[in-house]
């Protein structure tokens, strides 16, 4: 057998049906502890090809090294899905930061980082706060209505990630559900609930979400919206960008895209992630509202429990060896965040909630030159989310089986039902 094929033993963790049951997190300590670098089979699933395999990564620091070793382990080859893109789209897609390598990648992140600052993020908090309060309000006014149970996803979380972005964005009221109908269609769209009927091309293969084609109209929103905040500037994001001499249009579009897409479904897929833990672990929901426990930790050992994130791809390029086993120049090198995040070599008790956890060096915002740069922003929201949650509900019960998303990139929550009475 080839080192490149899947052994009988290998779990495999690459299907993205396998997500809607639960992060295999079983699974991935037998690859920890036995297969740390393990090759893994892409077989056709839900209707997209099938690929030429990759190598998962599930170590905590396996996984640091291949996000900091940008010369060994390239974001641009390959792009950063597991899925490999059409040939023809990859110098589209490459115009993203995302999918960039220094020192492209640093000039780029210095030019948005202008727009992207604290002091900026800062000035949204009071607004944050409120917004999450009054969604809280009117979720357990509407459970008070009914059986004492809400969707907090359909209530709360989505709401509250998507009218924040937009408000840093500056994107107008009339506009905003536009950036959920994006996200839902990019980043869902392995799942039929999120992206509904896929689009097929000639030959009766579904499109990639991430191909010029269709991401026509977003573009063509971004560059009205960019002619807008030129003639009618505020204190936002796109209203900075739009003014950037250095920033090309190809550019802004495209980070217009990844901050639409990352900066939504962040918050999106961490909030009820962060309040599906504290309802499984009472005592932690009754020592953060006992004031025993601090939030910023809090926040962080949530982002480590339930990562929005769950994998990114890097292409070798050049032949190396990662954990003892030889990777040739571009094979497709995939971290697995959530299996990082319960490394028993990095985390004491890493299947225990520790809301004091200290350090914890969570690999949720990624590490190295590609370390989220709305980390910030996202912390925030979640704070302010979580510190109104403790005011607004006494106690978070499970009120039924919650939905996942289908996905192997996303550690998505459809819907949370809950009793909050």
């Amino acid at each position: 057998m080839s080192v490149r094929e899947a052994a009988p033993t290998v779990p495999d963790v690459f299907d993205p049906r396998r997500y809607a049951a639960g992060v295999p997190y079983a699974d991935y300590r037998v690859l920890r502890d036995h297969h740390p670098v393990a090759w893994q089979d892409e077989r056709e699933v839900l209707g997209w090809p099938a690929g030429p395999g990759f190598w998962a990564v599930t170590r905590h620091a396996d996984v640091v090294r291949v996000l900091k070793d940008a010369a060994t382990y390239s974001s641009c080859l390959g792009a950063t899905q597991i899925r490999d893109p059409d040939p023809e789209d990859l110098p589209f897609i490459r115009r993203m930061m995302l999918n960039q390598d220094p020192p492209r990648h640093g000039r780029l992140r210095r030019l948005v980082s202008r727009a992207f600052t604290p002091a900026r993020v800062d000035r949204f908090a009071s607004v944050a706060r409120e917004r999450a309060r009054s969604l809280l309000a009117d979720a357990v006014a509407r459970a008070g209505a009914a059986d004492g149970t809400v969707d907090l996803v359909a209530a709360v979380t989505d709401e509250y990630a998507l009218l924040n972005l937009a408000d840093l964005l500056g994107v107008p009221a009339s506009d905003r559900r536009l950036l959920l109908h994006w996200t839902q269609r990019v980043i869902g769209y392995q799942d039929p609930d999120e992206a509904g009927t896929p689009v097929l091309d000639g030959t009766g293969k579904p499109v990639n979400p991430r191909s010029p084609a269709m991401l026509r109209d977003m573009f063509d929103y971004v560059r009205q919206l960019a002619v807008y905040k030129r003639r009618n500037p505020a204190d936002d994001i796109m209203t900075t960008l739009a003014h950037d001499p250095e920033l090309a249009e190809a550019e802004l579009e495209m980070f217009f895209f990844l901050l639409t897409v990352a900066g939504n479904d962040t918050v999106r897929s961490a909030a009820p992630g962060g309040l599906l833990a504290l309802a499984g672990h009472p005592e932690a929901y009754a020592s953060l509202r006992a004031g025993k426990t601090g939030l910023p930790s809090a926040v962080d050992e949530l982002l480590r429990w339930h990562p929005p994130v769950l994998t990114f791809r890097r292409t070798a390029a050049r032949d190396t060896e990662l954990a003892g086993r030889r990777i040739r120049a571009g094979d497709k090198v995939v971290v697995f965040h959530a299996s990082a995040n319960r490394d028993e070599r990095a985390f004491a008790e890493p299947g225990r909630l520790d809301l004091d956890r200290s350090p914890n060096p969570h690999v949720s915002f990624g590490d190295g030159p590609h370390v989220c740069l709305g980390a910030h922003f996202a912390r925030l929201q979640l704070r302010l989310l979580y510190e109104e949650t403790l005011t607004a509900v006494p106690e978070l019960r499970p009120a039924g089986p919650l939905g996942r998303l289908v996905s192997n990139f996303i550690n998505g929550i459809k819907s949370l039902p809950m009793q909050v009475l």
